[in-house]
């Protein structure tokens, strides 16, 4: 068995060994300052050194263009579901709107649901399209999507943690006759492929399946968005303040940002998002074929639509859960147990997941499967 264990958590997720490997050995004293990141003044020079170089990787790594703001804030995806329509459904250059203010939603799982939910307390909230009809196993084609003239913005999960759907290509509102900005949450796919901005008005995403610890939220939000605010949104949450001062408006979470900056050094030392992503798919192949080989184990999503970092599958006879389950931690194959709302099993294989932690998973299922004989 490997030295560590293969961590297959959905989030927080595992990270890269040599990331955690450098935190720990700076714990005590980052490059000779005599602190610790967590024990730094947020406006002091050493950590405005990490929060500029985080900044400038990040930027690097998704090829954000200039028109874009990146900001570092907290609150998790689950806060964007609030922060984003109280940052998006207010008044315009200064005019004050008519009537409700609308938003639209795709809603492909249960994150997607929950964003929905959310943003209903502050506009009129309206599924535009939804595939709980076949249990989020597809995609609703964007020619269907019943869009209106007047949303604000149109939300989007381009990749459900949960029941393992991601878009392969992100919806293009012009094409479909909306003048509505794009809003993605990106959460558990960010930087395991190129973003293709041109068809995003703001992306967010929490860092701790893809980039970090739980703690940090990445925004990125296109410049003519960020005016648009809700009297009553808290200054602290406000794009635009928080823009404007360069993510320090308040403390924002400094160890998160190390840990995350780190993580950004560590992808650039992969060769990239281009790089990364053909490894993604090569995990994402490696296990799909195996489960789509099996007599024992199935995926019921469309492979049109099928995640790279979220892969439920079930066993054919739940009785044996319990066993497959068993015998995988004792192989060093850990958090295999899917989401208590669907049940099964899930391998998350982030980027930090190895190409051998995916091998060990598939040589675990088909020798469990073996015995089963």
């Amino acid at each position: 068995m490997q030295n560590r264990p293969y961590n297959f958590s959905a989030g927080p997720a595992t990270m890269p060994e040599a990331v955690l490997a450098q935190a720990a050995a700076e714990m005590l004293d980052w490059q000779g300052s005599g602190m610790g990141v967590m024990e730094m003044s947020h406006r002091g020079k050493e950590f405005v050194s990490i929060a500029t170089q985080a900044h400038n990787d990040i930027r690097e790594l998704l090829a954000v263009p200039d028109e874009f703001h990146v900001l570092f804030m907290q609150g998790g995806g689950l806060g964007e579901n609030a922060i984003v329509p109280m940052n998006l459904c207010g008044s315009v250059s200064g005019q004050p709107t008519n009537g409700p203010v609308l938003t639209d939603f795709v809603v492909t799982g249960g994150w997607s649901q929950k964003s929905a939910k959310e943003a209903a307390r502050y506009s009129q909230a309206t599924v535009v399209a939804s595939n709980e009809s076949n249990q989020h196993q597809t995609l609703p084609d964007p020619a269907q999507w019943r869009l209106s003239d007047r949303a604000r913005y149109t939300h989007i999960c381009s990749n459900e943690t949960i029941h393992g759907v991601e878009f392969q290509t992100l919806p293009d509102m012009a094409a479909l006759g909306s003048k509505a900005p794009l809003v993605v949450d990106c959460s558990s796919h960010i930087a395991s492929r190129p973003m293709e901005w041109s068809k995003v008005g703001l992306a967010f995403a929490g860092a701790q399946k893809n980039l970090g610890p739980a703690g940090l939220t990445l925004v990125f939000v296109r410049d003519d968005l960020l005016d648009q605010a809700m009297d009553i949104c808290p200054t602290a949450f406000n794009y635009k303040q928080v823009a404007a001062n360069q993510s320090m408006y308040n403390t924002p979470p400094t160890y998160g940002i190390y840990m995350a900056g780190l993580v950004f050094q560590w992808l650039k030392n992969q060769g990239g998002v281009a790089a990364v992503e053909a490894v993604n798919v090569a995990k994402a192949e490696l296990l799909y074929d195996c489960i789509d080989q099996s007599g024992l184990y199935e995926n019921r999503v469309a492979k049109n639509c099928r995640s790279r970092m979220n892969v439920p599958f079930f066993l054919k006879d739940e009785s044996l859960n319990d066993a497959f389950l068993a015998t995988a931690r004792e192989r060093g194959l850990l958090q295999l147990k899917g989401h208590k709302s669907v049940g099964g099993m899930r391998a998350s294989i982030y980027n930090a997941m190895p190409l051998e932690g995916v091998q060990a998973l598939v040589d675990h299922m088909r020798d469990f499967e073996k015995t089963q004989a």
